[in-house]
């Protein structure tokens, strides 16, 4: 078994996904099969934090609780892209320490 491919999920105001969607397809991120791209999903949910001091929010105030609907966008991309996709998202995250998870999809082939 190998990796080929990788969901990524990353947590983000409405204000910034189309920008991040756009960036993140220029890199090839969000192409599937070479046949289709622009491929993603997006959910809305309930995020919530609390910057310490010293922080710089995007969203919230130091030592206040923060509770903001946010955007769970989630896509599959292939290993050879998978950083290019990471240091595209800090890069146009406007969040200070944006939450992105990365997830191995194992093939059988």
């Amino acid at each position: 078994m190998k990796c080929n491919y990788f969901k990524v999920e990353v947590f983000i105001p409405e204000s910034a996904l189309d920008r991040l969607q756009h960036e993140l397809n220029a890199v090839g991120a969000l192409t599937l099969n070479g046949n289709y791209d622009y491929c993603m999903s997006v959910t809305e949910v309930t995020g919530f934090w609390r910057p310490l001091e010293g922080a710089k929010p995007f969203i919230g105030s130091e030592n206040h609780i923060s509770r903001e609907t946010e955007l769970k966008i989630e896509f599959n991309c292939k290993d050879e892209v998978l950083k290019k996709a990471i240091d595209t998202i800090r890069a146009y995250h406007p969040y200070e320490e944006p939450v992105i998870n990365v997830i191995s999809l194992w093939s059988l082939d």
